[in-house]
């Protein structure tokens, strides 16, 4: 299956805060909040929903492809990606612009706060679903530049391409008409539940309107599993217990990843779903989101410690095996 993956590139900067955020708040003085917070480290990461998707579904033997607008210090970028198995062909450098760049301070209980800077992402709705060959099968409508999201979102309706939105980041920056115009067609909608009750509020949408209008809804939960809804089906997905929390930053694109790998494999939604929820663990366990590793061998021994795939993930290992 032919997915194309669409969204933010960017070089993320990623800082511990030792306290917790909460307890620096007045709440009687939040239209006058001045605060400054002294981290304790800093690290320089490469992120972006596309790519740490693509990354996921590399690892678990995709080659996906991402389609992006980059900036002039993207060189080394392209190659770790190309070495891990992405194809990159269809990320263009924009002369004069830096990749974009991501913000973010995480504290003792992996509460974030962040800020995301746009560069080479703001022009990206220069580029069109509709000049990619081959046609994709499928189309990832991430976070992006707001005119790229709902652009490629109308290509894929109106040329009949399957699509998955999953509009996270820019849900605050997109109004609830909107979001609705280009959640409806979606085949898929991936947010958390937080995101989920922004989503409900900007567009008075509940649940039962979103089935109606969307194939499968995913709603993440962090250490409380997952949700995937389809018609009137409800599959509960449990998170996997992790061997240790390093960082939070790009685990549900990983659970991404993973469930697109399954749906790629023709797997049922509550395997899928499993897949994802492995595959959000190993980038926890790591700092940044894209410096988890593992064999095919290894991520199919460590599913079969919490999960039962009636040996269906041996086609992972071995594409010409079916079971």
């Amino acid at each position: 299956m032919d997915i194309l993956l669409t969204g933010s590139v960017a070089y993320d900067y990623l800082m511990t805060f030792p306290g917790l955020f909460k307890d620096q708040f007045l709440p009687e003085r939040l239209e006058k909040i001045s605060l400054s917070f002294l981290v304790d480290s800093m690290s320089r990461q490469r992120g972006g929903v596309a790519p740490n998707i693509a990354f996921t579904m590399a690892l678990l033997g995709e080659r996906p492809r991402v389609m992006a607008t980059v900036g002039e210090d993207f060189g080394e970028y392209r190659q770790v990606l190309e070495a891990a198995g992405i194809d990159t062909t269809l990320m263009q450098v924009v002369p004069g612009l830096f990749t974009a760049s991501f913000f973010a301070t995480t504290d003792q209980v992996n509460a974030q706060l962040a800020s995301f800077y746009p560069g080479a992402m703001k022009v990206a709705s220069k580029q069109s679903i509709l000049n990619v060959q081959p046609r994709p099968d499928l189309v990832i409508v991430s976070p992006n530049s707001p005119d790229a999201m709902s652009k490629f979102a109308c290509e894929c309706y109106d040329a009949n391409i399957p699509y998955l939105y999953d509009p996270s980041q820019q849900i605050l920056r997109l109004e609830g008409s909107e979001l609705a115009r280009d959640m409806e067609g979606a085949y898929f909608l991936f947010v958390n539940d937080y995101e989920f009750e922004l989503i409900t509020r900007k567009t008075g949408w509940d649940l039962e309107q979103m089935l109606q209008n969307i194939k499968v809804v995913v709603v993440t939960r962090g250490k409380d599993g997952a949700t995937v809804y389809s018609g009137e089906k409800e599959q509960f997905i449990p998170a996997v217990t992790e061997e240790r929390i390093v960082d939070p930053t790009g685990v549900g694109d990983a659970f991404r990843g993973g469930f697109l790998v399954g749906y790629a494999h023709g797997f049922d939604w509550k395997l899928c779903g499993e897949i994802g929820s492995l595959a959000a663990v190993y980038c926890l366990e790591q700092k940044g989101p894209q410096n988890h590793s593992y064999t095919l061998p290894e991520f199919v021994k460590r599913f079969r410690v919490h999960f039962d795939d009636g040996g269906k993930l041996n086609e992972l290992i071995n594409p010409k095996e079916k079971s």
